[in-house]
């Protein structure tokens, strides 16, 4: 029981998602007559729910993605798994299933937002005895818990996007991990699929809180915070930055696609019947995210949402066009500093 203990030390010592995933998984690896353990990350695809390997145990080391799941050569739809599938589907805390001889599964889905993201599998030649059992769900029980606090202190109260502090960890991380990707290589017109960051401002926000009170500036907020959630991916994240400035980063998909991604939402939340309100626009600006430092990604993207503002607002304006046009300027940019 004391390793066990100190293995729990340990998870809850832990500040970021992914650890806390390996912490986890980690423990249960040392429990006697475990054979694999394996985080399955959860997503829609199409319309369809599937499943992919997120962390495994490669050999001797902890191997993880963060690839997109829509490419993952591993993934699978969920009904493939039917008692997977079943158990999500009446909302059960875990199922087991002997898909083969000598091979005995457990599942346990990771509830958060009444949504199942996450999903931990535990694989043991022998059944699950009840006393195995019972420690197993204990063990996930406190690492279910602590995951709903990292989350919380993740999210912005009002809206329940990520908050800024999330933002400025989650993009520095992916920014310095990127690469940029050539074009050379590719058909005339064409662009690599790659990472973009758009920062969004909702236009003439300060007269909706004076004209309606803050009350009904609250309730704006949060209903372009669901129309943002309705027009991107699961793979692709959102922030609130705070008062009405939102940011996205939209991950994997062509400079067409991403200016397309981008115009869907400027024109769903133009057709949006705001209660009281009536109609709200929004100004987005966005630029390629794997090309500079943060500071300058988000000081590029920034320039491009203020000239869309300066220029009739309730429109899509991406940086390097605006360069191209000689529109803007590239500003002088010094370590991370940069200078206006």
């Amino acid at each position: 029981m004391k390793p066990i203990l100190q293995n729990l030390v340990e998870m809850t010592g832990q500040r970021d998602h992914l650890r806390l995933e390996v912490s986890v998984l980690s423990t249960l690896q040392k429990l006697s007559n475990i054979v694999e353990v394996r985080a399955l990350e959860l997503f829609l695809l199409d319309g369809v729910m599937h499943l992919r390997p997120r962390t495994w145990k490669n050999a001797q080391e902890w191997a993880s993605t963060d690839a997109d799941p829509g490419q993952d050569p591993q993934r699978q739809p969920l009904e493939n798994v039917p008692e997977l599938h079943a158990c999500i589907q009446r909302r059960e805390s875990y199922v087991i299933a002997t898909p083969r001889r000598g091979r005995h599964v457990l599942w346990l889905p990771v509830w958060m937002h009444d949504k199942v993201g996450t999903c931990l599998e535990i694989s043991q030649k022998r059944p699950f005895s009840a006393h195995r059992l019972e420690v197993i769900t204990g063990i996930f029980n406190v690492y279910q818990n602590y995951q709903s606090l990292l989350d919380y202190s993740e999210r912005d109260a009002l809206t329940d996007l990520y908050n800024r502090k999330t933002f400025d960890e989650q993009f520095s991380r992916q920014a310095y991990s990127n690469a940029p990707i050539c074009n050379d290589d590719l058909p005339d017109g064409q662009t690599a699929a790659q990472q973009w960051l758009a920062v969004i401002d909702i236009d003439h926000f300060k007269q909706v809180n004076d004209r309606f009170g803050h009350l009904y500036g609250d309730e704006v907020l949060i209903l372009v915070a669901n129309v943002l959630r309705s027009s991107f991916r699961t793979q692709d994240r959102i922030f609130r930055f705070g008062g009405e400035e939102f940011v996205v980063l939209l991950r994997s998909v062509q400079l067409d696609e991403a200016r397309n991604a981008f115009n869907r939402f400027r024109e769903k939340v133009q057709e949006y019947p705001f209660p009281q309100v009536g109609q709200v626009t929004v100004s987005v600006g966005f630029v390629n995210a794997t090309q500079g430092s943060p500071v300058e990604i988000l000081g590029q993207a920034d320039q491009a949402l203020y000239y869309a503002k300066e220029h009739g607002r309730n429109q899509v304006c991406f940086y390097e066009d605006l360069i191209a046009s000689g529109d803007l300027v590239t500003q002088v940019a010094h370590d991370d500093v940069e200078f206006f």
